[in-house]
């Protein structure tokens, strides 16, 4: 009997070291796509970094803060590549616009365009508590 009990062992191990290995597997490849260059000679990763870089002399603490507000529904595990996905559009969106400083407007439609949709709604929710109008930005979630 406790033979039986070894063999079940050994496949559920077995089972869950293949799907860890495979979910681990897709976000490395998930990466590795993210930094492959584009047509321009420049990966999505190298552009991202490069608008942080562009705009980091707009950021003010208090801009800074709010970004860290709306990012707070991300699980703490993927809040800093999120922070980083979301900081870039916005810098691209900024050096579009040709902003001198960072406004809440800018920081939530880059927000909004950064993010896929099934996300937007935590983006409402934080608006609403912070008492922001999202009329305005209607336009910008239907995207």
């Amino acid at each position: 009997m406790p033979s039986g009990l070894f063999m079940w062992l050994i496949v559920l191990w077995s089972v869950f070291l293949a799907a860890a290995i495979g979910i681990g597997g897709y976000f490395m490849f998930r990466k590795f796509l993210k930094k492959m260059p584009k047509e321009d000679g420049k990966s999505i990763l190298d552009w991202q970094e490069y608008y942080i870089n562009e705009t980091l002399h707009l950021w003010t603490e208090e801009k800074k803060a709010f970004l860290n507000e709306l990012v707070e529904p991300v699980p703490e595990l993927f809040r800093d590549v999120a922070k980083g996905k979301i900081a870039g559009k916005i810098g691209e969106m900024a050096l579009e616009e040709n902003a001198t400083a960072m406004t809440d407007d800018l920081i939530i439609k880059g927000y909004i365009a950064a993010t896929p949709k099934r996300d937007h709604k935590f983006l409402v929710k934080k608006l609403r508590e912070k008492n922001i109008d999202t009329a305005q930005y209607e336009a910008y979630f239907q995207k």
